[in-house]
């Protein structure tokens, strides 16, 4: 997944998909490359579950994948360092305070 990630094609089609469900034409259009090209950064997505694709007629419409990118996530975040950890807690701990104080 992180290869089909890396790329910066793959990389907008996922950022653009987020919003909402686009045909391939749609998707393809801002990109200066060829039809059968762009195809296949969406065979890529497509094989690594990130985005899922369903034609009606001549029309191809491209979705990202319900929990498509979890397995990415969680990995992310199995690789945060302890520090990061104890740095997020302590900003819990720092919001919480400051809204204890500031309750009347």
């Amino acid at each position: 997944m992180i290869r089909a990630l890396a790329d910066p094609t793959r990389r907008a089609v996922v950022e653009r998909l987020a919003s909402s469900p686009a045909v391939v034409s749609e998707l393809a259009a801002p990109f200066d490359m060829s039809l059968p090209s762009f195809m296949q950064h969406l065979g890529i997505l497509e094989s690594a579950g990130v985005v899922a694709t369903e034609k009606q007629g001549r029309v191809r419409t491209v979705s990202l994948r319900p929990g498509g990118l979890d397995v990415l996530h969680l990995w992310l975040g199995e690789q945060r360092t302890p520090a990061e950890h104890r740095a997020d807690r302590l900003g819990i701990h720092l919001v919480r305070t400051h809204q204890d104080r500031s309750t009347p």
